[in-house]
């Protein structure tokens, strides 16, 4: 029995707007397990990266809580990397210095003698050695979101929270950042919580999905994914992920058409 790690207990998020409390998450319960890939599928704006940054530390829940390893989260932590849709490099720093830094911030440092070890690993498994000494205005979408991915590798977490990470890549470069991600977990070994729009991508990386209704986000279903790791491009052509998607599909959209019924109330 794989060990619980995160376990969203009733959790309730309500933000204040000159309306008044407006609720976001509502009553959400949910359990990730040790070593899970986990997505977040369901329509934009329904709470989806609000129920991430409650994992990162980022937000406190309203009501209910939100347990890492049997303890309420308190507040973002080296155990946690974030990784968002636009890329989160620091320009002025180079290719490796991007990596370096967060291995000496205080609440990840790494000690100096692994950095560079550390850093050249990094650097090899996401194809960025030649470009060490670079800037990040230098490199394609699809690099800066490897050295993204590798600056979070680099302080050793245990949880990858993803949100949206290869959004605004092209097809090919998408699905090229998705075969690099599944190898790299592969060696590696993360526990990852994504959220993601595309239910392909979903499926193609995730052991679990989670579909969320429209805003106040809840709990709509609960989807088992039927296939092992590791996985390749070819998974896409089978029955099974065909049928899945269409059924993956129609809840999402479900979901869609009940924000836009409610999108014309409000108004």
């Amino acid at each position: 029995m794989m060990r619980e790690r995160i376990i969203f207990d009733r959790a309730v998020v309500d933000f204040q707007t000159d309306q008044g409390p407006l609720r976001v998450v509502d009553d959400v319960s949910f359990t990730i397990h040790e070593g899970e890939f986990v997505s977040i599928v369901g329509p934009s704006g329904c709470g989806k990266t609000t129920m991430m940054n409650m994992v990162a530390g980022f937000v406190r829940p309203t009501s209910g809580q939100v347990l890492l390893d049997g303890a309420p989260i308190a507040g973002p932590g080296q155990d946690r990397g974030v990784i968002f849709q636009e890329y989160g490099v620091f320009p002025w720093l180079t290719v490796e210095q991007n990596i370096l830094f967060g291995m000496k911030l205080r609440k990840s440092r790494v000690p100096q003698a692994e950095r560079e070890s550390l850093k050249d690993r990094y650097l090899q498994l996401m194809g960025l050695g030649d470009f060490a000494k670079a800037f990040p205005r230098t490199l394609s979408g699809g690099m800066r979101q490897r050295l993204a991915i590798a600056r979070a590798y680099a302080t050793r977490p245990d949880f990858l929270l993803m949100d949206e990470p290869f959004g605004a890549l092209d097809s090919q470069t998408r699905s090229n950042m998705q075969n690099l991600l599944l190898d790299v977990l592969q060696r590696e070994g993360k526990t990852v919580m994504l959220i993601t729009h595309s239910v392909d991508e979903a499926i193609y990386l995730s052991s679990k999905i989670f579909v969320v209704t429209a805003r106040p986000a809840r709990i709509k279903e609960i989807i088992e994914v039927p296939f092992g790791y590791p996985r390749h491009e070819e998974l896409h052509d089978d029955s099974r992920f065909v049928s899945l998607k269409a059924r993956l599909r129609g809840l999402v959209m479900e979901e869609y058409e009940a924000q836009q019924r409610l999108s014309i109330k409000e108004v």
